[in-house]
């Protein structure tokens, strides 16, 4: 074991009261029965893509949602498990780190623990490549006792965190079988699940006993479908990255002269940038949804700023605050190919001081237009996915660079009438994910751990854990699980060498949906935001009290509790098979017949692949 891995750790008296803290289990967790709801089939939400996937995950694709039951509950048909033999489970954290992690290591543990003591429980230290190298740790309570309700990954580490390639795959089941594993729980966002996924038909196909179960963790909160409504750490991220900004609206205020551009947390979705603003309400926020869809340039965006400053002048005040996602950069049409041909250029082996002279006379000119400290960043070799390094671009600080040009030569011409413009930039990244978790956090990540154990009980592989209804308390949670392959997509076309992705099923991050109700939200309140100075304060990240059991808006806003429904509809579908039984009169067989023909009729309108859009 490395000496850097699972050690005890210095508490504060603030975190020591914090690791005392227990989450409440929802009822249909508790006891040592576990009880679960095997149901209908689940589909691809895209029909157009399910052919491939079905090729793809010929032993896991088409396996029906799960629904883990109180003990009360009365459902004929469910499966009630009370024997519980002793099983081996290993457990790792994919991808960047995020508040509220170790929390579901913890549930994980109490729930093998309390079904039989005997249970295992191995932590691979190190990420994928630990799970490579068949690095572990057993994770018992004296090792969990100063990470419970504690924010990182560092009690076990991360690394690379992919599990794509064969070798990889190979790997991993190899370790998988020499430790004799009965369940394999991967911590992580859309990438680590879809190679959850990947993983889980490997095995299945090979006749691996190991059953791979995905937890959604991710601080970008871009893992959202019918059967996932949040990411344990977003909650986290968001409301101290909200109370950071709502600090900078009150200096704002107090100076009246000066325009913060702040950078938050986001690659390829919005969703941090969204919430914070609902949170805090800051002047302005540009999304880069609304960039891409629109089609906005950076001259358009430049624009849209200096527009709302001068309004801003003319209502006589000359400061505000501005947010921006770190994927807005790659959202913008001409910077987006710029990128390409640069990354095409760095692939070839171009050295960056020649990438210049070797771009096409658009991009060269766009390159060139470019301040000197933004050249520099956009020269920065890809990321593994081909991204660029978003976290390295400063784009606050170009969107500040191109505003403040504008702004002073409207000045020149008299065409503006405020003060002298001033910018000041921040990049609000990692000082969120490293924090303590909200109590939200701690627990949902803990209840998703018990999931993971009800899932490897109840047989599943291929599952990822999922919980609904979570805008209410805990006790009405719904509990259950979804096969991942039902969360797949499939890519018709792509940019760039993420060609090579093109016609492979993936989970792949949901951007902000510009027709929700999140979105709708933040349309309403624009112009008060932007010109009344509404900012709102939060406050510090509250574990008890007033605040304590605030939930992210956009959470509580959507009506996203799909399993719920889905259980509504079988409930109605149950009743009518009730009602319409042979030897029911002619007038109910009538009702029933014209009714159902009209549903069916609509349905298959509304669900053809012609009418189902896709973001890709």
């Amino acid at each position: 074991m490395d000496a850097d891995y699972g050690i005890p750790r210095e508490l504060s008296d603030l975190q020591k009261l914090r690791s005392r803290y227990h989450p409440e289990l929802p009822p249909c967790l508790q006891g040592t029965t576990v009880r679960v709801e095997l149901r209908d089939a689940t589909t691809a939400a895209d029909p157009s893509g399910e052919h491939t996937i079905k090729r793809f995950f010929p032993h896991t694709y088409g396996q029906p949602l799960a629904h883990f039951l109180r003990a009360t509950a009365k459902v004929p048909d469910a499966q009630i498990i009370t024997e519980h033999p002793a099983i081996r489970v290993g457990v790792l954290f994919c991808g960047r780190q995020s508040p509220g992690g170790h929390n579901v290591i913890w549930g994980l543990h109490d729930a093998l623990k309390v079904h039989n003591p005997k249970n295992i429980l191995l932590g691979f230290l190190g990420g994928s490549e630990g799970l490579f190298a068949q690095k572990t740790l057993e994770i018992t309570d004296d090792v969990l006792a100063t990470y419970k309700n504690q924010g990182g990954y560092d009690m076990l580490g991360r690394t690379k965190d992919q599990i794509r390639t064969t070798e990889q795959v190979n790997a991993a089941m190899a370790v998988c079988k020499a430790l004799k594993l009965d369940g394999l729980v991967i911590i992580g966002g859309v990438t680590s699940n879809t190679d959850a996924a990947h993983l889980a038909e490997k095995f299945a196909e090979t006749k691996c006993l190991t059953k791979v179960v995905g937890v959604p963790v991710t601080l970008n909160g871009d893992l959202k479908n019918q059967f996932v409504e949040a990411n344990v750490g977003f909650d986290t991220i968001c409301k101290v990255n909200s109370q950071l900004i709502s600090n900078v609206c009150t200096d704002a205020l107090s100076a009246e002269k000066y325009y913060y551009f702040i950078r938050l947390m986001g690659r390829k979705a919005s969703h941090v940038a969204l919430e914070c603003t609902l949170q805090s309400h800051p002047n302005m926020v540009i999304l880069g949804e609304e960039v891409a869809a629109s089609k906005l340039t950076i001259f358009d965006i430049t624009q849209q700023i200096c527009d709302a400053v001068q309004a801003r002048a003319e209502h006589d005040k000359n400061h505000g605050v501005i947010l921006l996602p770190e994927g807005l950069i790659e959202s913008i049409p001409e910077v987006y190919a710029l990128l390409q041909e640069i990354h095409g250029l760095l692939r070839q082996g171009v050295s960056a001081d020649k990438i210049s002279s070797q771009l096409s006379p658009w991009a060269s000119a766009l390159f060139e237009f470019l301040p000197h400290f933004i050249r520099k960043q956009l020269l920065l070799h890809p990321e593994s996915d081909d991204s660029a390094q978003l976290s390295q671009i400063e784009t606050e600080k170009l969107i500040a660079h191109l505003v403040e040009t504008e702004m002073n030569k409207r000045l020149k011409e008299g065409t503006y009438k405020g003060k002298k413009f001033n910018a000041i930039c921040h990049f609000f990244g990692y000082q969120a994910r490293g924090s303590l978790p909200s109590k939200f956090d701690c627990d949902y990540a803990y209840v998703l751990g018990h999931v993971c154990y009800h899932i490897l009980a109840a047989g599943l592989n291929g599952y990822m854990a999922t919980i609904t209804n979570l805008k209410n308390p805990a006790n009405k949670w719904h509990c259950g699980a979804a096969p991942i392959s039902a969360m797949m997509t499939v890519k018709r076309y792509g940019r760039g060498p993420s060609k090579a992705s093109i016609g492979v099923p993936a989970l792949h991050p949901a951007t902000v949906d510009l027709r929700g109700k999140s979105y709708e939200l933040l349309s309403q309140n624009a112009t008060k935001f932007l010109l009344d100075d509404v900012y709102r304060n939060p406050g510090p990240l509250q574990f008890d009290g007033p605040g304590a059991d605030a939930k992210a808006v956009s959470l509580c806003v959507e009506d996203q509790d799909y399993i719920g429904r889905i259980k509504k509809l079988q409930e109605y579908l149950d009743k009518v098979r009730t009602i319409v039984k042979p030897g029911c009169s002619q007038d109910v067989l009538k009702a029933a017949l014209s009714a159902m023909a009209s549903v069916t009729d609509i349905l298959s309108v509304i669900s053809s692949p012609s009418n189902v859009s896709t973001p890709f």
